[in-house]
């Protein structure tokens, strides 16, 4: 026989299951979702940690916060539209080819960025310039900065098209705006009349405001032939060259290196 007591639990254990499932739904609907997993499996475990009100609250504030953040990096990093992933913790540093590890630890440090600095990386084909710089792209991501890489040939080749279409001036906005851009593989193609006023159009918009890396084969001395006309090979060159930050590295190639260790082994 059900007692009036048994009761009185069973009602009060409804209640509070009908508060949770509230509860539960209303941070999903306020996007909540890391304070909603953490809520939810607090819900379900069956071991509960013997925690104050105000340190439960805190537990689930700590939670959203970090779950939100890395929620943030995650799309700054899409939308940065890496070629793959990279990570300076993983650079090699056992290969002579140049790359000075204190050097390294300090444009990781992003000073760079907050002072508006760009930097050269150059060197041969392989070196791990295009790696170098993703890497520390990937930093500024994870540091809240907001990052584009292109190829520097496919860029212009799609701000030609942009141009086509009228839409242009947008898209220097959107390159104007963001933080930090790569500029990779440059120079590899030569600039044409129109990727030249686009290239002094960028390099404009972003001088003293904004960082770019640039990677490229060439050396930094032979860009005045790259660019080609003298005006605007001028006005690019004296917004990039003088405060800029430089990796030189030198070497074989680290692709082919590896393949001929993997051969060894086969």
């Amino acid at each position: 026989m059900e007692t009036s007591e048994g009761r009185n639990i069973t009602s009060n254990n409804k209640k509070q299951l009908e508060m949770n499932n509230e509860t539960l739904e209303k941070m999903k609907q306020l996007r909540l979702f890391g304070m909603y997993d953490a809520f939810r499996t607090n819900l379900e475990s069956s071991v509960k940690e013997s925690l104050t009100t105000d340190q439960f609250i805190s537990v689930l504030v700590a939670i959203e916060w970090d779950d939100r953040r890395n929620r943030s990096v995650d799309r700054t990093i899409r939308a940065a539209a890496f070629r793959y992933k990279a990570s300076l913790e993983h650079i090699d540093y056992s290969i002579e080819r140049g790359l000075d590890r204190n050097q390294v630890h300090r444009l990781a440090a992003l000073d760079f960025i907050k002072e508006h600095k760009d930097i050269f990386i150059t060197g041969s084909t392989g070196t791990g310039k295009s790696y170098l710089a993703t890497a520390l792209g990937y930093q500024a991501c994870q540091n809240g900065y907001k990052v584009l890489y292109v190829n520097t040939a496919k860029l212009m080749g799609q701000l030609k098209l942009a141009k086509a279409k009228g839409t242009i001036l947008a898209e220097l906005k959107k390159i104007e705006r963001v933080d930090l851009l790569i500029l990779d593989d440059f120079g590899l193609q030569p600039f044409d009349p129109q990727s030249r006023v686009t290239l002094l159009d960028i390099i404009e918009d972003r001088h003293q405001k904004r960082s770019t890396i640039v990677t490229s084969q060439i050396p930094v001395k032979e860009w005045y032939d790259i660019i080609g006309e003298k005006t605007i090979a001028d006005a690019v060159l004296d917004r990039i060259v003088h405060h800029s930050l430089r990796v030189e590295l030198f070497g074989e190639s680290m692709r082919r290196r590896n393949s001929k260790i993997e051969n060894v082994f086969l």
